[in-house]
């Protein structure tokens, strides 16, 4: 009689590289790219790209990555269009983080073998009528709860 095979759950293959999506590369993803890269850029390769182009780099992003040492501030917007006609789009994992950019990300896995993972993240860009503080701990909230998802999921 044959013994079963044991029960196993199959093992996450370790991320070789990722791109992170939200809707302008302006504040979300370039902040993941930043984090990424801050925290596996020896190990794994990080881009960031947008749906849409037309927002420069967010300076209340920087300004809440260069409290904990990750320096954003050569970090040059750019669209999923332009990342493909630069280096092409060979990623292992796309990150998406707004709902926009989640629906662009599907239809790209029609020509590209890349798995899809979304991570609602809120854009605290909308905070347009609050205090400077109020809207910089707005980003820091972001930044913080990208931090500890990029850690858990990029961790080899």
């Amino acid at each position: 009689m044959a013994e079963p095979f044991p029960e196993t759950t199959p093992k996450k293959r370790r991320v070789q590289s990722v791109l992170f999506m939200c809707n302008y590369n302006a504040v979300r993803s370039a902040a993941a790219e930043a984090i990424a890269r801050a925290y596996f850029g020896k190990s794994t390769y990080v881009q960031s790209a947008g749906v849409r182009s037309g927002e420069p780099t967010d300076p209340f992003m920087i300004a809440a990555l260069d409290e904990v040492g990750i320096d954003a501030s050569r970090h040059r917007p750019r669209t999923v269009e332009q990342l493909e006609d630069w280096e092409g789009l060979n990623f292992d994992l796309i990150i998406t983080l707004s709902p926009e950019a989640h629906h662009r990300a599907l239809d790209l896995t029609h020509t590209i073998a890349a798995d899809v993972e979304y991570w609602p993240t809120p854009d605290p860009t909308l905070l347009q009528d609050a205090s400077r503080e109020q809207r910089l701990e707005a980003y820091r909230d972001v930044r913080d709860g990208l931090t500890r998802r990029i850690k858990a999921r990029l961790k080899t």
